[in-house]
């Protein structure tokens, strides 16, 4: 793992579709963004800020998310979420993550991520079917 440096951003932006709506994906019945597609795309940026400081064969996983969703967005806006790293522990990595439409900010989070080594992390795994 290179030298994990506070501060860095990373935005990545998209348009819900039919899919991303809570109706679709069974998180609730209304016809908006849904709070797990948001929290997925918010995870998703974290690890891709983080993936450029990682070795090769290191990966990282999700451990915390604490998350609100606070504005409603229909299909056909944008959506973007920007992921900050805020703290380095070792292997644990700290973000602090904003979501918004091209209205509102939509949520906030603060979210956790450790840094592994991805064959022994799922070889782990793997051992409980054992």
């Amino acid at each position: 793992m290179k030298e994990i440096k506070i501060g860095s951003v990373l935005t990545k932006e998209i348009t819900v579709t039919d899919d991303l709506l809570a109706c679709h994906v069974g998180s609730g019945i209304v016809n908006v963004y849904a709070t797990p597609m948001m929290i997925a795309l918010m995870e998703n940026t974290a690890c891709e800020c983080l993936n450029p400081f990682l070795d090769e064969g290191e990966t990282s996983v999700g451990v915390m998310m604490n998350t609100t969703h606070d504005a409603a967005t229909p299909a056909g806006m944008k959506v973007s979420v920007t992921a900050e790293i805020t703290a380095v522990d070792r292997k644990k990595v700290s973000f602090s993550i904003i979501a918004k439409d091209e209205k509102d900010i939509i949520g906030k989070a603060s979210h956790d991520r450790f840094v592994v080594v991805k064959e022994k992390f799922e070889a782990k795994a793997q051992s409980k079917l054992q």
